[in-house]
């Protein structure tokens, strides 16, 4: 199913000192040879366990990767002769490489800083053991990897679902979204949200650098979500769950009324929920957005209203009972 305007944006490469700077700020990564070779790029997300390439076999070594240096190539390097040592480096340092990273409180050798120079190999340190490095830097390169989706819209936490509006230009969707803030719901991101492919099945939804929580109404201007609500009005990201489309009532469209059928769109390959709202005078977009998000809920935790109703519809039939249309008995001396 096509809905409104998206584009995909990957990747394709990140810059070495992208990559420090990053992991220093998050991981408290370190420096231990020259500044050199920052402007080489990174362009795998796997990363690579350099011990049989330092033991010579270098027919599979994917050295346009991360390499890793923990315990296990360390220790063998320390194993070697002088001149043994200086030939498995220089067998590494041929290739290029974008970085080395130590992991623990592993350390360089005085020979493998040299070459790293001369090469202009940079050679970092993370103070984590092997297994929790591997984790953090490949978190790290999935974001930076991972497919992107940039698509216009409004994306709301309603009772922690992930609901993106969507629909033509001044349909209403960032009022929608203001009035769910203002019933305590948090926002995501409003007008230009960005969804990136995490793993199997899950697309994580954020906003821009320079929009952040800012909004635009018609007929006020911007207004910054954030100041006026405060801090619990917003949240940086959120995983999507449901696709809501926007359109002013249409005669001649066809609208689900049982909800036993569950449309879906394919965001890069990700099967997404799908419903669409037509506009009318007087309907509350934000309270059927909250039960639409409350319905969800009851959905995975197993409870399907209209599954509920066919089921009991169908069990009556079967019956045959005569006694379909009763009146329902009210509780003694209820006479409300």
């Amino acid at each position: 199913m096509k809905i409104g305007d998206k584009y995909i944006i990957q990747r394709k490469s990140i810059t070495v000192d992208f990559f420090y700077k990053e992991m220093k700020a998050k991981f408290g990564m370190k420096l231990l040879s020259k500044k050199v070779g920052f402007d080489r790029e990174i362009t795998e997300k796997n990363l690579h366990r350099s011990g049989l390439a330092l033991a010579g076999f270098v027919e599979l070594f994917s050295y346009n990767r991360i390499q890793i240096f923990g315990n296990s190539e360390v220790k063998y390097l320390q194993s070697l002769k002088v001149r043994e040592r200086l030939n498995s480096l220089r067998t590494i340092f041929s290739f290029e490489i974008p970085c080395i990273v130590f992991t623990g409180n592993n350390k360089p050798s005085k020979e493998c800083i040299e070459l790293a120079n001369k090469k202009k190999i940079p050679l970092f340190g993370l103070n984590f053991a092997t297994t929790k490095c591997t984790y953090f830097i490949s978190d790290f390169l999935d974001d930076q990897f991972m497919p992107r989706i940039s698509m216009h819209g409004s994306f709301v936490d309603v009772y922690g679902v992930g609901m993106m509006f969507i629909g033509k230009s001044g349909v209403g969707k960032s009022e929608v979204a203001l009035d769910l803030v203002e019933r305590g719901h948090r926002l995501v991101a409003d007008d230009v949200v960005i969804f990136t492919k995490k793993g199997e099945g899950i697309l994580i939804g954020s906003g821009t650098d320079l929009v952040r929580h800012f909004m635009e109404v018609r007929g006020i201007g911007i207004i910054d979500v954030r100041s006026m609500f405060g801090v619990r009005s917003i949240r940086f990201q959120k995983r999507l769950e449901i696709m809501i489309e926007l359109e002013v009532w249409d005669d001649k469209a066809d609208y689900t009324r049982t909800g036993l059928e569950q449309l879906k769109i394919d965001l890069m390959g990700i099967d997404i929920p799908y419903m669409k709202l037509p506009i009318l005078p007087g309907k509350n977009l934000t309270v059927v957005a909250e039960v639409i998000a409350l319905n969800y809920l009851l959905k995975h935790y197993g409870y399907d209203s209209a599954k509920v109703l066919k089921s009991r519809l169908t069990k009556r039939i079967k019956k045959k009972n005569t006694e379909v249309n009763r009146v329902i008995d009210y509780f003694e001396h209820d006479f409300e």
